[in-house]
């Protein structure tokens, strides 16, 4: 077997990761993965998880290169798995297939692989290689990091904002502050989460569908935090069996018959003993158990405001028109620091033109190393 230089691990790697991405919206709760089989400098076979439930990345590859697989090196972003689910473990596989190398560009963070796919590999003869272009697999598969480590999915926020911080006039209106194209790359980013999460103002305010519409994609889950269930049966956010609403367990039964029989689900917490709001962590630890992986928050304020106070944010994702709403709602208008060493610290921006707005994509210093 010829020897593989680093430059030539990354180019395949890239190669795996890209196809990867292809499953977005798609597997999860799996993770995304793509494999790419290499044998003498030539690809013999390539593949992703398409779909959840459906043949893993490195079967697809398999399948592709047949009798070509046996001295091939395997390049995965994720450590093969060696547990049944839906599907057999790859591990063995990719050994019976006569593959020599693995090269992976991380460790599966999930408890039931952990290792132990690269420890069948190796027991088997198969030479193994982890930690390829591992930043860029990590924050490929960052939602399902934080979930089967911390049981909660990543966190982004997302709005829309005037140059004076508002996202909405006094009286809730906000259509349009940003560009046509701000709300195409909106919708692009509601196909890359498993959910979309609002509070019932939002609801009660604009009726939205949180569906995507303006590009290609799967539309998520919709989950509406709703402590007493005002949200209304022929919203337009229940009809599709694809709505979640959060209620407290004090909210009356007859609402949660009302919004189940139009095709919500309903599940009821307990509330927060002082404020009578559904708590931050466990709406994510509720979320998680129901496979998000990545959970995008549109708002409205007072939603926002919770999930960083509870410094449950991840990533914001920012578009800033070029415009100015005076005294209007403020992103996070419910937050009333005490100084400034209070103050929530953010990382350097990324900043990109869409046509008259700017989007920005920030993290905060404070969100947990993936």
């Amino acid at each position: 077997m010829k020897e593989f230089g680093r430059e030539t691990d990354e180019r395949y790697m890239r190669m795996a990761i890209s196809l990867a991405e292809r499953g977005t919206g798609c597997v999860s709760p799996n993770p995304r993965v793509g494999c790419v089989l290499v044998k003498d400098q030539s690809i013999v076979g390539w593949g992703y998880h398409r779909r959840y439930g459906g043949p893993h990345a490195e079967m697809e590859a398999l399948r592709m290169a047949g009798s070509l697989a046996a001295g091939a090196t395997a390049y995965v972003n994720l450590e093969p798995c060696s547990h049944f689910g839906k599907t057999p473990p790859c591990a063995p596989q990719l050994v019976e297939a006569g593959i020599v190398r693995v090269v992976a560009g991380m460790r599966d963070p999930n408890p039931q692989v952990n290792g132990m796919g690269l420890s069948c590999l190796e027991k088997s003869g198969v030479q193994t290689q982890v930690g390829v272009l591992e930043e860029e697999c990590r924050w490929l598969n960052r939602g399902f990091i934080r979930r089967v480590t911390l049981n909660r999915p990543w966190v982004t926020v997302k709005a829309a904002m005037s140059l004076d911080g508002d996202i909405a006039l006094p009286g809730g209106e906000s259509k349009w502050i940003s560009g046509p194209l701000s709300r195409s790359k909106a919708h692009l980013l509601r196909s890359e989460h498993d959910a979309v999460l609002v509070g019932v103002g939002t609801i009660l305010a604009d009726d939205p569908e949180l569906t995507v519409r303006l590009v290609e994609g799967q539309s998520p889950l919709r989950v509406v935090l709703d402590t007493q269930l005002r949200t209304p049966p022929k919203a337009r956010v229940v009809g599709d069996g694809r709505c979640l609403v959060l209620g407290s367990e004090t909210a009356p039964s007859k609402r949660v018959s009302a919004l189940e029989q139009e095709g919500a689900r309903v599940i009821l917490l307990p509330p927060d003993e002082k404020t009578g709001r559904l708590p931050v962590d466990r709406v994510l630890a509720t979320l998680a158990s129901e496979g998000v992986s990545m959970l995008l928050v549109e708002g409205g304020s007072s939603v926002i405001s919770a999930f960083i106070q509870a410094r449950a944010v991840d990533e914001y994702s920012l578009f800033l028109a070029p415009t100015l709403l005076g005294r209007g709602i403020q992103l996070a208008g419910e937050i009333l620091l005490g100084g400034m060493e209070e103050a929530v610290s953010l990382s350097p921006a990324t900043i990109k033109q869409v046509e008259g707005d700017l989007w920005l994509e920030v993290k905060p210093k404070c969100s947990p190393a993936l």
